[in-house]
């Protein structure tokens, strides 16, 4: 028998951790080569990651809702064939109790208590009966939040655990709750002053009896956040104008049949449209830029975004990336691919980096 270690793989750029939302089989059952053996989530995808191997599942490290890092050795699965991992391969010695009696059999629950005390930092704070993730500790360590602050903060994850983003939300709102300076400045110093910035105090929210309070899922969660990020970064503004398409509809309802007929794709709307969009960003590229600060940045690839509908009803907005340089038919072609893997739950990373 031998032992493999199944490690969070790379899931695209700029994506170093994962939240593992759901443990597909339980210690002892029987995996085969690629079945899913659990449920994680990033910002916006959530996908199930399989196995490499076949055997049977006889350890799990992390618990739902704990945040794992990309090459963290997430389970062991037992295996008949030799598919140690390297790391096991380096590191360890299979030992034959039979030829060599005098070496003492290795006391698991010893072993796997060690492993979970060497996989957690040591928390200087204080302690407490209450789990915390090692992530949630670090961040924890570096806020200088102390023990009983921590067991205060109220927890969204398995059984009220404390998530990383609760903490990040408890820091935040910690933040907003500042005391407010007052500045006196003359009639002429406001006009002349710019205010960078203003705190407002916190209204409490007026409720009835019979109201009730909904928790947010993750996805709501990251919605908000990233709508108020950005607010933050750049002002809202909505501009319409009436456009004649007339022309378009009827040159699709002519040309529709022939086109699936000979390119094997529906043509719908949405990809004319976002093809025309590309030409004109890369006729007016300053439309195509981003705000950091006070600086402009001036993006030099054209990837569009376009919204799609995810299996439980939310939108997520997969990324075509180099629009402009795609044909009608190769970006009708990514566009019915997006939207496929998006109703369908399949959606990687990397699908959604780079809008």
């Amino acid at each position: 028998m031998a032992k493999f270690e199944l490690k969070l793989p790379k899931m695209g750029e700029s994506v170093d951790e994962a939240t593992l939302t759901a443990w597909l089989v339980d210690i002892g059952d029987s995996i085969d080569l690629d079945d899913g053996v659990l449920e994680i989530a990033t910002d916006k995808v959530d996908t199930e990651l399989p196995s490499e191997v076949s055997g049977i599942l006889i350890e799990k490290l992390f618990d739902i809702d704990d945040v794992i890092k990309v090459g963290q050795t997430i389970a062991v699965i037992e295996t008949s064939a030799d598919v140690s991992s390297p790391k096991e391969v380096e590191t360890h010695t299979i030992v034959d109790s039979v030829s060599a009696p005098s070496i003492p059999p290795v006391n698991i629950e010893a072993t796997l208590t060690k492993v979970e005390e060497l996989k957690q930092p040591t928390f200087s704070i204080g302690t407490s009966e209450r789990f915390y993730s090692p992530l949630v500790r670090s961040i924890a360590l570096k806020e200088n939040i102390t023990i009983d602050e921590l067991d205060a903060i109220s927890g969204t994850g398995k059984e009220q655990r404390l998530t990383k983003n609760d903490l990040l939300a408890y820091l935040d709102n910690r933040k907003t709750k500042a005391t407010q300076q007052v500045v006196d400045l003359t009639e002429s110093q406001k006009q002349s002053s710019v205010v960078k910035e203003t705190v407002t105090a916190e209204k409490p929210i007026q409720m009835a009896m019979d109201d009730e309070i909904v928790p947010m899922d993750r996805m709501g969660k990251l919605i908000a956040k990233h709508m108020v990020n950005s607010i933050q970064t750049s002002a809202h503004v909505q501009s319409f104008i009436e456009i004649d398409v007339t022309n378009i509809v009827t040159w699709r309802k002519n040309i529709k049949d022939q086109f699936l007929q000979q390119k094997g794709e529906k043509l719908t709307f949405t990809p004319i449209l976002m093809h025309a969009i590309a030409q004109c960003i890369k006729e007016y590229p300053m439309v195509n830029v981003s705000v950091d600060g006070t600086n402009i940045i001036k993006k030099k690839a054209i990837n569009l975004g376009m919204a799609a509908a995810l299996p439980n009803g939310n939108l997520i907005v997969p990324v075509i990336k180099n629009a402009d340089e795609l044909s009608l038919v190769t970006m009708a072609s990514i566009v019915n691919s997006l939207a496929l893997k998006a109703r369908t739950g399949k959606l990687n990373p990397d699908d959604i980096q780079g809008g």
